[in-house]
Parts: structure tokens; C-alpha cells; sequence
């Protein structure tokens, strides 16, 4: 073989590289992401975000921090888990309603889907975090042995077999559409717009700052969406039907995005915030007020769970959970 092009160490990643992309590129990706978020959005299922609660979120993130997997994998797994979970629970719901019955019968088979669920959750997640490291070609994929390894860790029998299985079964659910594209795809995306269109940000430091919000909103999914939906409708108890119709907001990618970037130059660089917020309007026709109470909601989030001791603990040598989550 010739002469190879050195790589990264394995798992570092050192971050994108802006202004280096053509116009029309930008454009193009642009005009993608934003159909393919309006598409996602007009066929959400009703259960949609079940499985992003914040105990299955930070198993991801310490699972995806051990084997050294980067943030845009951290979050295609979340996404994968997700997706793959309400297809089956989908699947497993109308297998069972073909055959007809009522009281008893229906409690005992949604009781058989549920036990099905759970006793292949750990397993199903591991598989998803394993599909998403083989997504990204320039940082650590996750092995069968590894995998296994883990799973052993934990108490679990599972062989190399039942796991390859398993990688099938989510391909197999997902119909091999697993490549999705994350909220970090469109924080970068929209970093990018930025620049060309003449924002004079710290790029790289605003970056990096975005992941770390991403990551938090992430965790901290349920407390913003909550205080955001209660800004928006200017109530503290929202109606049943309002909480259902606010699910398209939960869901919206690019909305998170500006919102995150919104909120890291609020955080990062206050005298741009005025000139990113009607930047980020003007691309992707979300609201100046939209935006201004997702970074409102978020910013509510940080000081409401941020302490002193907090403070100190970012700074030193922390496990994942002290580093991520903020403590109650």
C-alpha cells in the first residue's frame, strides 16, 4: 500500500473547519436539512420523545464518553434509539391487535410488549450506539468484542450472534435508514451561514460552546420544553391539547439550533446577539421571539441548576455524570 493520510488519534475530534465550503454547497445542505426536518415533523407519531428521557440520553453520553466516541455520534445514537424504539413498540402493538379481545386479553398483551421492550432495551441501545460509530468514519467504531465486553459488565449473557441480531433488527426496523441527520449537523450548518454572511463570531470557541448547550439540552430536555411552552402560551398549567400540539416544537431540529446558537453568542459575545438573532430569522424563518424565548428557556435551565460548587467541579477532574449533569 502507498503512503496513508494521517488521521486524527482515535476518538479526538478537533472540531470542524468553517469557511471552507462553497455557496451553493451551503445553500444546497441547507435547503436539505430544512426539508428534511419539515418532513420528520409532519409524519411525528404522537409518542414521539418517549425515549429521550434524560436517564436513557446520559447512558448514551457516558456509554458514547467511554468508548470515545465523538458528540455528532453521541447524538445519532439518541436519535437512532428513538426512532427504532417507536417503530417496534409500533410493530409490536399491531401484531398483537390483530387478534381481537378486550379486558383482560389487552391488558396481558400490551403487558407482553412491554416485558419484550424491556428486556432488550440495554442490548437495543448498545446496538444503536454501535450503528452510529460505524457512521463515522474518521473516529473509534464500536466492535463486537467491545460491545460484548460491556454488556458482560453488566450481567448480560449475550453472544456474538445475538448481537450482530440485534444490529439487524434495527436495521431491518429503520428500513437501512439510519444515516439521520442530528441537531449538531444543523448548529454547524447555520455557524457556518453565519460566516459567509459577514457575523464576525469567535468560530471555534462558539462551537465548541454550542456542543456543550446541545448536550445539556439534551439532558435537560423535559425542564426547557417546559418553561418554553409555558412562555409561548403565557399560562403555568397548559391544557392537554396544548401539550400535545407543542410536540411539533419539542421535535423541531432547526428550532434547537438557533436556539443553541442563539443562547452560546448570548453566553459567548452579547454585542453580536442582536445581529445573529435577526441572522438566524432571516435563514431559517423561525421568529426573533421564537428564538429569544428558546435561549430565555435555556439560560433559565443553566442558572436554575448551576451552583458554586458546580463551578469548581467543571473545573477539575470530574467523572462524566459531574462534568454533564447538572445536580439536584
Amino acid at each position: 500500500m502507498g503512503s496513508q493520510v494521517p488521521l486524527e488519534p482515535r476518538g479526538r475530534d478537533s472540531g470542524p473547519v468553517f469557511s471552507g465550503v462553497a455557496p451553493e454547497i451551503i445553500e444546497d445542505t441547507l435547503i436539505h436539512l430544512a426539508t428534511e426536518n419539515e418532513q420528520y415533523l409532519s409524519e411525528l407519531p404522537e409518542q414521539a420523545g418517549c425515549f429521550k428521557e434524560t436517564r436513557i440520553v446520559e447512558f448514551i453520553f457516558l456509554l458514547s464518553e467511554k468508548w470515545h466516541l465523538n458528540h455528532s455520534t453521541r447524538y445519532q445514537a439518541v436519535e437512532l434509539l428513538e426512532r427504532f424504539m417507536l417503530k417496534q413498540v409500533e410493530q409490536m402493538c399491531d401484531d398483537r391487535g390483530n387478534t381481537k379481545g378486550c379486558g383482560q386479553g389487552q391488558k396481558s398483551s400490551w403487558s407482553s410488549v412491554k416485558d419484550q421492550i424491556v428486556n432488550t432495551f440495554v442490548l437495543r441501545l448498545v446496538s444503536c450506539v454501535q450503528l452510529a460509530s460505524k457512521l463515522s468514519l474518521h473516529y473509534s467504531r464500536v466492535t463486537s468484542d467491545t460491545a460484548l465486553k460491556f454488556l458482560q459488565s453488566l450481567k448480560y449473557s449475550y453472544t456474538k450472534q445475538e448481537l450482530l441480531e440485534s444490529e439487524l433488527a434495527v436495521l431491518n426496523t429503520l428500513h437501512y435508514q439510519i444515516n439521520v441527520s442530528t441537531p449538531l449537523a444543523y448548529v454547524e450548518l447555520l455557524l457556518e451561514v453565519l460566516g459567509y454572511n459577514g457575523c464576525l463570531l469567535p468560530a471555534k470557541p462558539l462551537h465548541q460552546l454550542c456542543v456543550q448547550l446541545l448536550d445539556f439540552c439534551y439532558l435537560t430536555r423535559e425542564t426547557i420544553y417546559d418553561t418554553l411552552l409555558k412562555i409561548a402560551i403565557d399560562n403555568s398549567t397548559p391544557s392537554e391539547l396544548q401539550i400535545a400540539k407543542f410536540l411539533t416544537v419539542k421535535e423541531d431540529f432547526m428550532l434547537l439550533a438557533v436556539g443553541v446558537i442563539s443562547t452560546g453568542v448570548f453566553i459567548l459575545s452579547l454585542r453580536h446577539w442582536d445581529q445573529v438573532v435577526e441572522h438566524l430569522n432571516c435563514i431559517t424563518g423561525i421568529t426573533s421571539q421564537s428564538i429569544l424565548e428558546f435561549s430565555y428557556a435555556v439560560v433559565k435551565r443553566i442558572v436554575g441548576s448551576t451552583t458554586p460548587e458546580q463551578h469548581r467541579g467543571n473545573c477539575g477532574t470530574k467523572s462524566p455524570e459531574d462534568r454533564i449533569l447538572p445536580q439536584t
